[in-house]
């Protein structure tokens, strides 16, 4: 009797492992769900140090539900990542600026199509070390003052910048001609991306410049708002006054809140991740990049690592966009101080 309750069992697995096997073989040009359990491989990032925070987070969350996927996030900066995308060396590229018409045509030339996503807002902190008690506030053109070529060899000392500050040397620390930050920060003070003194301390490492602007009382720098927010205890901010009654009045201080409603100008500005679209039909990247423009994961993990998210319809807007691969950006050209991404990305969407 038991041999027969066995054959019994055996032949209905036998019948259903049947009809498994036709019901895949149903629709064989079916494409897989990548949201489902089971993905593996390897997505390789680069590119901006702003970015890094947020895209290291993502990472960590999606290797808890895919742990045979392993996402590695590198930083060469903005510029640097962009090279190494654009040469199809790397699937995802972290920017902390919209991509530039020279890239694009270096991409282009390499036969690289991409997907361009912008994933929260960042605002630039100026700052200044604790100690100093006199720039407690400036203006966009004061700083223009410091920063434009001009300045170089010239504009050496803090009294020069305005009557009654100390005549004592201005010490500079600001990111490399390769980051983001570094372009937007010259587009927005200067007005022209890339054009800068050069006598300043450089680095792509923000740490390197937190601490030189921690160790000297007459430093002054700047970098993204959530290095500040990391190193708040060393560093003291400064306000920006851009004399536009529209943003607010007078002095305002980079908040979460400033830069998500535009008040802080014109330090505010998106921040982005682009896709390789032949990277993009890889299931591991797809359910990558669906993961990271989850408005829940965007609200939880931008927030925890100090930037700020961006408006749920945004974010629908990019999965749209991403959905579709629709390529190329949404930027004439370069940064754009004061965009509005719905506007720019629906605008997309009725043409």
């Amino acid at each position: 009797m038991c041999s027969v309750r066995r054959y019994g069992l055996s032949l209905l697995v036998l019948i259903g492992l049947l009809l498994a096997a036709c019901g895949s073989g149903s629709d064989p040009g079916a494409k897989a769900d990548p949201e489902a359990p089971g993905l593996a491989g390897d997505i390789l990032v680069d590119g901006s140090s702003t970015v890094y925070p947020i895209t290291e987070a993502m990472a960590e969350e999606f290797g808890l539900e895919h742990r045979n996927v392993r996402v590695t996030v590198g930083i060469s900066g903005t510029g640097g990542g962009f090279k190494k995308f654009c040469a199809g060396e790397t699937d995802i590229s972290d920017a902390s600026r919209p991509i530039k018409a020279s890239e694009v045509a270096q991409c282009q030339e390499n036969g690289v199509e991409f997907i361009e996503l912008p994933v929260a807002y960042d605002g630039l902190a100026v700052m200044v070390n604790p100690e100093n008690d006199w720039a407690q506030c400036m203006t966009p053109e004061e700083l223009k003052t410091i920063w434009e070529p001009a300045a170089q060899g010239t504009i050496t000392r803090w009294s020069q910048v305005r009557d009654g500050w100390p005549d004592e040397e201005l010490r500079l620390f600001g990111p490399g001609t390769d980051s983001g930050t570094f372009d937007y920060f010259t587009d927005a003070i200067v007005g022209e991306e890339g054009a800068s003194r050069g006598d300043f301390q450089a680095s792509e490492d923000d740490n390197v410049l937190v601490q030189g602007i921690a160790g000297d009382r007459y430093a002054l720098g700047y970098f993204g708002l959530a290095y500040y927010q990391e190193n708040q205890d060393k560093l003291k901010l400064v306000a920006i006054d851009d004399g536009n009654p529209d943003n607010g009045e007078g002095c305002i201080l980079p908040t979460a809140e400033t830069v998500a409603d535009g008040s802080y100008q014109p330090l505010s500005r998106p921040i982005f991740i682009y896709v390789r679209t032949e990277a993009a039909d890889r299931l591991e990247v797809e359910a990558f990049v669906r993961f990271y423009l989850d408005p829940e994961n965007a609200e939880a993990l931008v927030t925890e690592v100090g930037y700020i998210p961006l408006p749920a319809r945004v974010y629908e807007l990019d999965r749209q966009r991403f959905q579709k691969r629709v390529t190329g950006s949404i930027f004439a050209g370069g940064s754009q101080v004061g965009v509005t991404l719905e506007e720019l990305l629906q605008a997309e969407q009725s043409n």
